[in-house]
């Protein structure tokens, strides 16, 4: 199995004995909802499963004082006035006797995970553990927070596993303060933390989890801090940040391991974040995640108080983890004005220490965010009125989930490839179906009859081929898959595939054209499709649905391009098809086409066609069908810095097209407008 689940029914056990509304949203019932939800869903049974072990005391020490240790043992005994005495001692946090066994639980549990995964018995996993981890610092409980689950497995993994870099990504809504004290001068630890700030006045109310502070001595610029000074934060803001931050520093950094400090307090309908991500933004993030370390990334449960909204977002991350494609986002593409703010300010402080933020354009240094200590956010309880507004705004959106599971279920055939050529050679995994069929030869011929370049047997054998893997991925048998063009066919077989695609139900089709492919003459500039070209001539956008990019001859540019450019342009479209086409001369390595047919599997829910040259070597194929099947793409190899001629494309096409494309911004307006791209012959300026 590649999805381990780590869990013990007894992490229900500590729960709050006094009234205290602050704490009372931490309840045994996060982990029951969760785990209930995963086996209604039929996940759980999908995954490896394995009870979570008690952390020894020496493990704990890896992180946390001994007296700090001895101080948790003794709540075993104590009476219920004696732990609400001692409770008091510290901000946000509750004991009961069961708590030292619960909380060595939660971080057994993370260490089980990390061994399971440095191992080999599994590629990924979640660790679905209370109580959480990441405020809880070397001699203090905090946030709800015992153990630092999350740091300990990191000093695991260095300690018994050898690890030199590992990445560690807090997507809680709270800012995990006690991750970044414990790695704040450790730069083998990169610690990326988006949190609700609102300029200081959100808790824990620090200057330090302001976007310069950048981490100290050695490890300064290893401390990556995201400030949301707004609340209501939705599926853009999180994905902008991922890629103009968070992604291009994690490339450059190269980790070793991921792990994922899994809060789902930032997801909509929660009474603390008060944000609008929906779930099955989680699975995007997810699979973004999974093209780093090899896909060895662990996820260990924080945050998350809205019952039906956790649940469900734990089900998109195990979803994802399992390679299950992920749902289209819905809602608008757009990052808001104060997201835009804080990228810009983030990536202004953390440019002077990566060479991937410094390449893509300069960017003004802001000042940091005005702090006061004063407290102007106060906990939301269950049963108050914003509670309530809270559940009203999300049942609408998690009923909606629900539905979109029910019109888009998970495919019996993930991939299927329709191949001649190399099928001799192609060694693939077991799950992905090798297609003998072939389109009707009514409509081959039909089709052919366009391009005298497909009427020879060879290429009209190939277009049937192609367009019966089509017809399976439009008509919702298949998820994505891969096809073979003789080179004389390929541009005649692309112009067919994109004009049936159209005209047999795809409402947006992204094309990403790499190599000697022109966009058809003729194709209607509707807005429908999206025309892509990597490796044309020059950076050019003659409309906001065609543009042109030389493909970039470093590994910081192709990453760059891919980050910066084509994501941005795909999440922002929304398609419901993505092909790929890797023409005469595309110029690709096989880890970079690996990479970006990974990528592209999320803006269209899975839905990816990629069309490969016959004399494509089989080895290619086999890697791009399993990153089809969800597997990890091969690394690239070095960081190398894109040339300056590169980085000057991608400014270049960022300011002809940010105007129109708002997830290619990467700061807050200012001065005047850009000029406005033409958007098409009856299009709108924004896709539909």
């Amino acid at each position: 199995m590649r999805t381990a689940l780590v869990y013990h029914e007894d992490m229900t056990a500590a729960q709050l004995l006094w009234e205290d509304p602050e704490c009372e949203i931490e309840r045994p019932e996060r982990l029951t909802a969760a785990l209930e939800r995963l086996r209604q869903w039929g996940l759980e049974q999908r995954c490896l499963q394995l009870a979570a072990r008690e952390a020894s005391e020496a493990e704990l020490g890896l992180v946390h004082s001994p007296e700090y240790v001895s101080l948790l043992r003794g709540t075993q005994t104590l009476s219920t006035r004696e732990l609400q005495a001692l409770s008091g001692q510290y901000d946000a946090v509750y004991f009961h006797p069961s708590t030292f066994h619960c909380a060595r639980l939660a971080v057994g549990a993370a260490l089980q995970l990390v061994d399971a995964v440095l191992t080999g018995a599994v590629h990924n996993g979640l660790a679905l553990v209370r109580p959480p981890g990441h405020h809880s610092q070397r001699a203090a409980a905090n946030g709800f927070c015992v153990f630092n689950n999350v740091a300990i497995a990191a000093k695991y993994a260095k300690q018994r596993h050898g690890l030199h870099r590992i990445l560690i990504v807090d997507w809680d809504v709270h800012h995990g303060q006690g991750i970044q004290y414990i790695f704040e001068d450790d730069p083998s630890v990169l610690y990326f933390s988006w949190h609700r700030y609102e300029h200081g006045h959100f808790w824990p109310y620090l200057r330090e989890s302001d976007a310069d502070a950048v981490g100290q001595g050695q490890g300064r610029g290893f401390t990556v801090n995201l400030p949301w000074n707004q609340v209501g934060m939705g599926n853009a803001d999180y994905v902008a940040a991922f890629l103009h931050v968070l992604l291009p520093v994690a490339f450059e950094f190269d980790p070793e391991l991921v792990l994922i400090s899994a809060g789902f307090d930032s997801a909509i309908g929660d009474p603390e974040g008060q944000m609008r991500a929906t779930p099955e933004c989680f699975s995007h993030l997810t699979q973004l995640l999974q093209v780093l370390a090899g896909g060895r990334v662990c996820a260990v449960l924080e945050g998350g108080y809205h019952l039906e909204s956790l649940s469900q977002s734990v089900c998109m991350v195990v979803k994802a983890l399992l390679g299950d494609p992920a749902l289209p986002l819905s809602g608008p593409m757009e990052p808001h004005h104060s997201a835009l703010e804080s990228i810009q300010s983030v990536r202004a402080a953390q440019a002077p220490h990566w060479k991937s933020l410094q390449q893509q354009g300069s960017t003004p240094i802001l000042n940091p965010s005005t702090y006061s200590l004063e407290r102007r956010a106060s906990p939301v309880s269950p049963g108050g009125p914003k509670f309530k507004a809270a559940e009203a705004q999300a049942s609408a959106a998690l009923s909606s989930l629900l539905d979109q599971l029910h019109l888009n279920p998970t495919l019996p055939v993930r991939t299927a490839v329709a191949l001649t050529a190399l099928d001799a050679a192609l060694v693939l995994p077991a799950d992905v179906l090798r297609q003998e069929g072939s389109a009707p030869q009514e409509e081959t011929r039909a089709w052919a009859r366009v391009h005298k370049a497909l009427a020879q047997d060879k290429a009209l054998t190939a277009l049937g081929r192609v367009l019966h893997l089509l017809n399976g991925i439009l008509d919702g048998q298949v998820s994505s898959g891969i096809a073979a063009t003789p080179e004389p066919a390929a541009a005649p077989t692309l112009d067919v595939v994109i004009r049936h695609s159209l005209s047999h139900g795809a409402r947006r089709l992204l094309c990403v054209a790499v190599g000697q492919l022109d966009r058809p003459a003729d194709l209607a500039d509707d807005g429908r499709n999206l025309w892509l070209n990597i490796r044309g001539k020059e950076a050019a956008a003659p409309s906001m649905f065609q543009v042109s990019v030389p493909l970039p001859g470093t590994t910081g540019g192709f990453v760059s391009c891919v980050l910066a450019l084509v994501l941005p342009l795909a999440y922002g479209f929304q398609p419901d098809l993505v092909l790929v086409a890797l023409g005469p001369a595309h110029g690709l390595q096989a880890p970079q086409a690996a990479l970006l047919a990974s990528l592209l599997r999320g803006p269209a829910g899975g839905r990816v066609l990629v069309l490969l040259e016959q004399e494509s070597t089989s080895q290619l194929a086999g890697i791009l069908a399993r990153v089809l099947q969800g597997e990890a793409p091969p690394g690239l190899g070095p960081f190398s810095m894109a040339s300056p001629e590169d980085t000057q494309a991608l400014i270049y096409l960022r300011g002809q097209l940010e105007a129109e494309w708002k997830m290619l911004q990467v700061a807050g307006e200012a001065g005047g407008a850009r000029p406005r791209l033409n958007t098409g012959s009856g299009g709108s300026s924004s896709p539909q």
